[in-house]
């Protein structure tokens, strides 16, 4: 079963964990792949190579006078050529691992960007589980790759190196080899806890690590920059974003200092090994039994098996870790839909939208928010929207754009279930105005423009959806015109600061957006105006009226007038609709919407011209 990317992360078996991450390295850059491990069995077998060459170089230096000079020469020359192609060999060797890091950074992102992009609705955006895990995802897909191609190349590597050196030892003392092995198991031990330490730390205190993320954006955000120096708030965040990063380095300090106590006490056992198998072979140098180029071969083996194993050691720790964290990034990319697509087309909007008995809640443990609604929106007809924060209408708007599912009850686009309808075509026959409406830092063109993608480069599309906005004129005028960067944190193509429009302007630019979709058969807009003095305000709601002529329309507003023309007001209470009717019907009904329009219109009234 395919897990989702919430609770407790799915432990994959290490051995396909592993094959995957290896595999995602291979797929990434294969020439590169195979490039470095062939040069890695060449740089294994040249510290053996060096080292023989170096103990002939000395046993021949050791006989004297009756020492051949030209092989002398000779041995010479070979090991110095040895030492330069092993340096020469190491440069390869990281340029070509660069190659690789950079071909898999790309091939992972790719891969786990189009899968969170993948996810139609809005129910793992709004996890706070779901955010820690895409941080720890991040993190695993960048190392776990690269950590088992390093793995797999350190290995090849030093079980190359080993096996020439471990020949030359058992040559000069036996004995060693036991010890040598017997060594590498605590060694191995101890890493590997280490690293599951290093991992389990991380997971504790990803949250925190978002948190002071969230700080550190709060301080250095241009939107929030006005607050924070008005109120004074830059003590208490920096204060909390250095407590965020006390508690996290503290923890990833402890494990440093676990991890020096280790190594030291590796450090002494290997050292105490290297002393036994030096102190006999000293003797047997005195002894006449060995050469002093045995001594070398000897003393040149034993540390380059102690360095081969202890970097074989300390990878495989570093694998088990990132393999840790590389499941988060499986769990992420084979996480299941968050909404259930159908694939039949959809067709032009006929006879209307109904919801039947729909409730929702976001959490299964939550209150909720819609209790067994019944809503029908004819077709050309305008339904206005109406109820108290909280009652549940932007949640009503969610679920008709299909970013959340309805946990009981069923949403109809003429008569079929919408689970049954591709979502990408059913959201492209949707235009929405959202209360939360987003400011990209791209051209004034294409901050309208992305409203219908196939016409993102059609300017005179866009200037008409401007122009029903009222914003047209305004973003003519700036420097480029449409070309206009809008934007405060970035520069231009030529090297220009962007411009910043006001917050009205703003909301002409996101209404503008939505009147893209020129086809669109349902038009949602969720406080349209809000940002709008009275004479814009006036000014759009008739361009909007002369718009939905016709059309489907949903209108979320908590100004009452801008809504008493819809043909159909609908109040949402307590997670139900508790009235509905015309403003007529409704202002002679006298229940909460009448109460509410009355409430608004004495706020208008001129108190003189009341008491005269």
């Amino acid at each position: 079963m395919t897990p989702a990317p919430t609770g407790e992360p799915r432990r994959a078996p290490d051995r396909r964990t592993a094959l995957t991450a290896l595999g995602l390295g291979w797929r990434s850059a294969p020439l590169g792949t195979a490039g470095l491990l062939a040069l890695t069995v060449v740089l294994g077998l040249l510290p053996a190579a060096a080292a023989w060459t170096g103990k002939l170089l000395f046993d021949e230096i050791a006989r004297g006078r009756q020492a051949d000079a030209g092989r002398a020469t000779w041995l010479a020359l070979a090991a110095a050529l040895l030492t330069f192609a092993g340096v020469a060999g190491d440069l390869v060797s990281g340029q070509t691992v660069k190659y690789v890091q950079r071909a898999v950074s790309l091939r992972v992102q790719d891969t786990l960007y189009r899968h969170v992009n993948g996810f139609p609705g809005l129910r793992y955006f709004e996890d706070p589980v779901f955010q820690d895990r895409l941080r720890l995802a991040e993190q695993g897909a960048l190392a776990a790759p690269q950590g088992m191609t390093d793995l797999l190349t350190g290995t090849l590597r030093s079980t190359v190196a080993v096996t020439g050196f471990l020949g030359a030892v058992l040559v000069v003392w036996p004995p060693i080899v036991p010890l040598l092995a017997l060594a590498a198991v605590p060694a191995y031990l101890g890493q590997r806890a280490l690293g599951r330490r290093h991992v389990l730390v991380t997971e504790q205190n990803i949250a925190t690590v978002r948190k002071r993320y969230f700080y550190q954006q709060l301080l250095t955000d241009a939107g929030t920059a006005k607050e924070v120096r008005l109120y004074g708030l830059g003590s208490l965040f920096h204060g909390r974003m250095l407590s965020a990063l006390r508690t996290t380095s503290g923890a990833d300090l402890a494990v440093e200092r676990r991890g020096s106590v280790l190594q030291g006490a590796l450090a002494l056992l290997t050292a105490a090994i290297s002393v036994i198998g030096a102190v006999a072979v000293v003797r047997g140098v005195v002894d006449g039994r060995l050469s002093v180029g045995d001594a070398a071969l000897f003393t040149a083996a034993v540390a380059g098996v102690q360095t081969a194993v202890s970097g074989t050691v300390a990878q495989l720790a570093r694998a088990g870790q990132t393999l840790r964290l590389f499941r988060h990034y499986l769990d992420v990319v084979e996480a299941p839909s968050d909404i259930t697509g159908g694939h039949s087309p959809v067709a032009p909007l006929r006879e209307g939208i109904e919801l039947r008995d729909v409730w929702f809640r976001y959490d299964p443990a939550g209150p909720w928010i819609l209790r067994g609604v019944d809503l029908f929106i004819p077709h050309g007809s305008a339904v206005g929207l109406v109820g108290l924060n909280g009652a549940g209408k932007s949640t009503l708007v969610k679920l008709l754009c299909r970013f959340y599912e309805p946990e009981q009850g069923r949403i109809l686009w003429d008569g079929v279930d919408v689970r049954e309808l591709s979502i990408d075509d059913l959201r492209r026959r949707i235009g929405a105005t959202f209360q939360d409406y987003c400011r990209y830092d791209v051209s004034a063109a294409e901050n309208i423009g992305i409203g219908d993608m196939t016409r993102l480069d059609d300017l005179p599309a866009v200037r008409r959806a401007a122009q029903e906005a009222g914003i047209d004129e305004t973003l003519s005028g700036l420097r480029h015109g449409y070309k206009t960067l809008l934007s405060r944190i970035f520069l231009d193509s030529d090297r220009e600061r962007g411009l910043a429009l006001s917050g009205g302007q703003w909301q002409r630019v996101a209404l503008a957006r939505s009147l893209m979709r020129q086809d669109a058969d349902l038009l949602i807009l969720d406080e349209p105006s809000s940002g709008l003095d009275a004479a814009a305000e006036h000014q759009i709601h008739r361009a909007l009226a002369a718009r939905r002529a016709g059309r489907t329309s949903l209108l979320i507003s908590h100004r009452l007038n801008t809504l008493r023309d819809a043909d159909l007001v609908v109040v949402l209470a307590d997670g139900g609709i508790s009235e509905r009717g015309s403003h007529d019907e409704l202002m002679a009904a006298d229940g909460q919407y009448a109460q509410l329009f009355r409430l608004q219109a004495e706020g208008y009234q001129d108190q003189q011209v009341g008491a005269s």
